[in-house]
């Protein structure tokens, strides 16, 4: 059944209360008219919960806004919803994916995270192509997507808000990937479930890299707000200079925005639950409302914390990868780089959980310490020790 307004209702209760299920929830398309965001289109859900996200189809079907109840969850960038003909991938020394850096989730990939990499190009056998130049993140966020589908879909008195589409990251004489993204969220309920599969449609071998930079602002991020995640090890991190402490922030308990704040970033060595699981959330206590990510560790073997408390861009991030933040260099050099052979393909499968009071936020940060507990620590020492990542084709 859907669970509305407090209620349990059938399909039939719920078609006796309104011409059209619209009227509390559903999927749909719409195109924003104005500025830099000018002709994208996008998807709107609305569960009927009070939880209401966008998919950006032209931007990879990537989730833009988020809210719950009118309290925003995605973070706006000043970059904005950048249309994609606007984007320019080389610019700026290959740091102009910032200017289309936004929203609650950004994928990153096919081929390439992180910092830019001027890859050997020997493997697609073209001698005028020496090196394939990958700026930040790689390419496929701000490529259009082939919208396959969108909807309702009742399974008995269960209803299934889905949209489906495919992005293709291609050239000549180079890579030919397919992202197929299928986003569902079930009526009545404060998640969001997206799988994907990423497969090479071409006949080179190919490297994938793949990275989701999930992006939570204000409220649910605000001074006093808690990263809560089934933390083994602190692995790595990158500060403003050698003095963790010098800035005031430690990887667990949030501050407010500061001037002039350098970004940190932390990778996290995640424990799993029996199912391979790995749940990590922020929470705000003040406010009862939270965001949790739910990852599989075989999938995502690796975790990153941006911390960016810049006033004007405040946000944090959590990031599930398939590599660790060593970068696309060390992970070949470690034969941990991924190669996809013609029709080989990866899945990923997560789960966007909203918490929307203080008994959620318990039964949440129960979940993640019933796994592993969490440094006391706000500011631990990184061990440097990057695990191998094991089972890589």
């Amino acid at each position: 059944m859907v669970q509305l307004y407090g209620r349990e209702m059938t399909r039939t209760a719920i078609a006796e209360s309104a011409g059209a299920l619209s009227q509390f929830a559903g999927v749909r398309l719409m195109t924003l008219g104005d500025g830099l965001e000018r002709a994208i289109r996008l998807l709107e859900f609305r569960t009927g919960t009070g939880l209401r996200f966008t998919v950006l189809v032209d931007r990879a079907m990537d989730i833009a806004d988020c809210e719950y109840a009118g309290m925003s969850i995605g973070w706006h960038s000043p970059s904005g919803f950048r249309h994609p003909g606007l984007h320019e991938y080389e610019g700026e020394g290959g740091l102009g994916w910032l200017r289309s850096f936004s929203g609650l989730m950004v994928t990153c990939g096919l081929d390439h995270i992180l910092f830019m990499y001027d890859e050997p190009a020997d493997h697609y056998i073209y001698d005028p192509r020496k090196t394939v130049s990958h700026s930040i993140h790689g390419r496929v966020s701000t490529i259009p997507a082939r919208l396959l589908g969108y909807g309702e879909r009742w399974d008995g008195d269960r209803c299934v808000l889905w949209c489906e589409g495919s992005v293709v990251q291609g050239t000549v004489f180079g890579e030919h990937l397919e992202l197929v993204r299928r986003i569902e969220a079930d009526v009545g309920t404060n998640e969001i479930r997206i799988s994907d599969k990423v497969i090479n449609r071409g006949f080179y071998r190919t490297p994938h890299m793949y990275c989701y930079h999930i992006n939570v602002g204000y409220p649910v991020l605000a001074e006093g707000s808690r990263y809560l995640a089934p933390i083994a090890d602190v692995v790595w991190a990158l500060h403003d200079g050698e003095d963790y402490r010098k800035q005031g922030v430690g990887y667990r308990t949030m501050q407010g925005p500061h001037h002039a704040f350098h970004e940190q970033v932390w990778q996290h060595e995640m424990a799993a639950d029996g199912n391979g699981l790995v749940p990590v959330a922020l929470v705000n206590d003040e406010f009862g409302i939270g965001f949790e990510v739910v990852t599989h560790k075989s999938q995502f073997p690796c975790m990153y914390e941006w911390q960016n408390l810049q006033a004007g861009q405040y946000a944090l991030g959590l990031e599930p990868s398939t590599d660790h933040v060593l970068g696309h260099a060390a992970a070949e050099e470690r034969k941990e780089l991924t190669w996809l052979e013609h029709g080989d393909e990866r899945n990923y499968d997560t789960l966007f959980r909203i918490l929307t009071n203080a008994e959620e936020i318990a039964a949440a940060q129960s979940r993640i310490t019933s796994i592993q507990q969490q440094p006391d620590d706000d500011y631990p020492t990184p061990s440097g020790n990057h695990r191998p990542i094991k089972g890589r084709a």
